[in-house]
């Protein structure tokens, strides 16, 4: 079954097949149709919503429902994610499975309602206190924001980690054509860790304080160690690459402008192609580096550059150095979007 629905809204239909059985919500602008359409379903389909009195409130409820071995979710914009740092960071220290949706609006500050990626930074490189990490997926249509909640969920239960869809304004407001699952997922047995209650679960303690500093450093080079395994599980996908004289290296809606950027470059005889990481962290160093190699690498963004460095620092930790160092940077700040015409002429430039 198809159904032409708001990306925002996808999100929902994604949560509610993946099994997610709490949402906690609070609106906010471009996020809201998260919380307004998880509030509608959530209790017609024998789950439950609850309005939250503040983002700080939602992420410690999330800390709590999550410690119970419970699935749950809530979405944000960038003001409402910066309230949710220090619970992503209790989330991650107690090593608890839930997802966080950041629809980016323009900041810093209130900023406005217009479509940035410049959460960048406290999404894929963690903005709260600490050694921890998350799992943050990018998608870049009102499909993946379906598809990759449910594997948000996945992730998150599968590496006992807070994960985040990373999208933008322009995204979670743009309405299109989306295929549902085609089953529910099965909701994953936390009773080996969490505390639930009852009997079997009653020796297991939820925490993420060691007053002991030898053994918060053995916690900490456990948690290195998952992150480490954590990049068999990275994503990304080349487009017209194989040939390619300029690539073009992008994520989430700016991966859509490159996308048909390198389609009219490829009409007026310039090899253009296209990567696009699907997760941001792990990022898929190693397929970006296949197709990075002896290549001119255009970086399109809606930040002040975040990405940009992100991409050099991978390439040169790939032993790209060259390319690292010549990674030209198209970007846009304050709810514009980099235009397919400009995306055209820097990569002609560049060549």
């Amino acid at each position: 079954m198809t159904k032409f629905m708001k990306s925002n809204e996808a999100v929902v239909v994604g949560a509610l097949y993946a099994g997610c059985e709490i949402y906690f919500g609070y609106p906010i602008t471009p996020a809201s149709e998260i919380a307004h359409g998880a509030a509608k379903w959530f209790p017609m389909l024998g789950r439950t919503f609850v309005q939250a009195e503040c983002e700080t409130a939602t992420a410690n409820m999330m800390f709590g429902a999550a410690g119970a071995g419970r699935l749950c979710m809530t979405a944000t914009s960038g003001p409402g994610f910066s309230l949710m740092q220090e619970g992503v960071s209790y989330l991650a220290g107690a090593e608890l499975p839930c997802v966080f949706v950041d629809v980016n609006r323009a900041g810093p500050g209130l900023g406005n309602v217009y479509p940035e990626q410049s959460d960048y930074t406290p999404c894929v490189k963690g903005g709260g206190h600490g050694n921890y990490q998350t799992f943050t997926l990018a998608p870049a249509s009102a499909q993946e924001m379906c598809d990759l909640t449910i594997k948000a969920f996945e992730m998150a239960a599968k590496w006992r980690t807070p994960a985040i869809v990373f999208a933008d304004g322009l995204q979670g407001q743009m309405m299109e054509t989306v295929k549902l699952p085609e089953k529910e997922s099965v909701v994953p047995d936390f009773s080996d860790w969490a505390a639930q209650g009852e009997p079997r679960t009653r020796q297991n303690l939820v925490k993420s304080i060691f007053l002991d500093a030898r053994q918060q450093e053995e916690f900490n080079e456990h948690l290195q160690e998952k992150y480490a395994r954590m990049k068999a599980d990275a994503m990304g996908e080349a487009y017209l690459a194989d040939d390619a004289e300029v690539l073009f290296v992008a994520f989430g809606i700016s991966s859509r402008i490159a996308r048909t950027a390198a389609e009219t470059l490829r009409k007026d005889g310039v090899r253009a192609g296209l990567f696009r990481p699907i997760t941001l962290n792990p990022f898929p160093a190693e397929q970006l580096a296949k197709v990075a190699k002896g290549r001119k690498i255009v970086a399109i963004e809606l930040d002040a550059g975040q990405f940009a460095d992100d991409v050099r620092l991978q390439l040169a930790k790939a032993g790209l150095g060259s390319e690292s160092a010549s990674v030209t940077m198209i970007h846009r700040m304050g709810g514009e979007v980099v235009s397919v015409d400009e995306a055209v002429r820097v990569a002609k430039e560049v060549l």
